[in-house]
């Protein structure tokens, strides 16, 4: 029986959206500019042009994130997925994915990209098990991109 909740972003939550996101890249990767913009104005960059955030929380506290950006009329991309290391393994990542491929579709979505890196072993397992593949990679604002991957939505 899960023990945890999956929410709808508000604004007394950026705290939390940052914090969860800044400890896992700055564990792996460099913070970058875009990593600011997007976890420091949330309603700027993910919102305003159509975007959602989802919590996952647990016992009142906020320990998972996962955010649905824009990038085109019927395409969002899969960001700032963060679970909190305390947590991990409880299956609070796949339930964050599988309520943001939910959300996507109520969005009228078509498709739902991401960009990881293939040293996040764990994270590109759980979008596969999430239905997710390996996807042409493209440009991305972010030099840590070395793999993409892709859901068409039906």
């Amino acid at each position: 029986m899960k023990n945890f909740k999956i929410i709808d972003y508000k604004e007394q939550h950026q705290a939390d959206f940052a914090r969860l996101n800044y400890e896992w890249i700055s564990k792996y990767f460099t913070i970058e500019e875009e990593d600011r913009k997007t976890l420091e104005y949330p309603q700027e960059k993910i919102y305003k042009t159509g975007g959602h955030v989802l919590l996952a929380e647990k016992e009142n506290e906020i320990v998972g994130t996962c955010a649905l950006i824009k990038v085109e009329e019927k395409v969002f991309e899969l960001a700032k997925m963060a679970v909190s290391p305390t947590v991990q393994g409880e299956g609070i990542g796949y339930a964050l994915g599988l309520a943001s491929i939910q959300k996507a579709k109520e969005l009228r979505a078509d498709k739902v990209i991401l960009e990881t890196n293939t040293v996040l072993a764990p994270a590109i397992k759980l979008y596969k098990k999430l239905g997710f593949k390996e996807a042409e990679v493209k440009e991305s604002p972010y030099c840590r991109c070395n793999y993409q991957m892709e859901l068409i939505l039906e």
